[in-house]
């Protein structure tokens, strides 16, 4: 494993958290001596200065034992931190502050404290570069698993999550997967838009109008034929003026927002809508409230 020059993590906690994963994975075993400063210098291609730091907290933290005139070794023994028992898992998401996730984290960290694992979070802020760099990162500071919620827009497999799969490193997605031979946990998209409007029509309304997430979302047009089955069960014509798609280039929020101010001005309106998204109808709830419909 090589230092990360792109990440923001000091150089000398990259030079221990390697070790420390090398020694968890075998690859430095009890006794086995780590190589000079001069060649971990090298090596890591860093300042002898920082080599020093990384070693000297290892070192007090007994993960290391340095043996004056021989160098310095892996600990073995009482002063030993066992690496093993320090286990964890990265959970890599989306946006810390939608509402969506915040249950899956506290849902997320009540087992893996109950299975006595450490919970580490990251935010990828919908950057896609970010997202790997995180995904990197908890893969070189040695996390036992990946949870993530990916930033993808197409829901096939990106190139760090197919590093994942031919690896067999442990992780799983928090989102739809178009590719079948990878891991994730999600719900029956089509299904969920079925029963929403089914619901919708068991109030009464036919002419119900569906908001999708936009051109090639493949989610919408997923949601959107679940949509459409139910109206078709009850004989209800699909009318595709009534298909409304959001702009993608802003958040689900502001989306539903703004489409809840052009909504107030159609004049064929729907007289109901399923929204793919809760976010999306939230905002636009705000808005048509707002300006007084009820």
């Amino acid at each position: 494993m090589k230092i990360d020059m792109n990440d923001p993590t000091p150089f000398y906690e990259q030079i221990q958290n390697i070790l420390k994963y090398e020694i968890r994975n075998g690859s430095l075993k009890e006794g086995d001596k780590i190589g000079s400063h001069n060649e971990l210098a090298k090596k890591y291609n860093v300042s002898l200065i920082t080599v020093k730091k990384a070693l000297s907290n290892l070192i007090k933290d007994g993960v290391l034992i340095s043996r004056i005139g021989k160098g310095t070794f892996v600990s073995s023994g009482e002063n030993k931190i066992d690496i093993s028992k320090h286990k964890s898992i990265g959970l890599v998401l989306r946006d810390l502050n939608h509402p969506f996730f915040s249950p899956i984290v506290k849902s997320v960290e009540k087992k893996v404290s109950e299975l006595g694992y450490n919970l580490l979070l990251a935010s990828s802020s919908g950057d896609k570069e970010k997202e790997e760099n995180q995904i990197s990162h908890f893969r070189r500071i040695g996390v036992s698993g990946l949870i993530i919620a990916s930033t993808t827009l197409d829901y096939n497999a990106s190139d760090y999550i197919k590093k994942l799969q031919v690896t067999n490193f442990p992780y799983v997605m928090i989102s739809y997967m178009h590719d079948p031979d990878y891991w994730y946990v999600g719900i029956e998209q089509e299904l969920g838009g079925y029963m929403a409007t089914k619901h919708l029509i068991s109030l009464g309304y036919k002419k119900i109008g569906c908001v999708h997430g936009g051109k090639g979302n493949l989610l919408g047009e997923i949601r959107k034929n679940g949509y459409a089955r139910a109206l078709s069960e009850k004989n209800i014509p699909f009318n595709s003026k009534y298909i409304y798609y959001l702009d993608q280039r802003k958040s689900r929020f502001e989306s539903g927002n703004d489409f809840g101010k052009i909504f107030l001005e159609i004049k064929d309106k729907p007289e109901a809508l399923f929204f793919y998204t809760d976010s999306a109808a939230m905002g636009f709830q705000q808005a048509v409230v707002e300006r007084g419909m009820k």
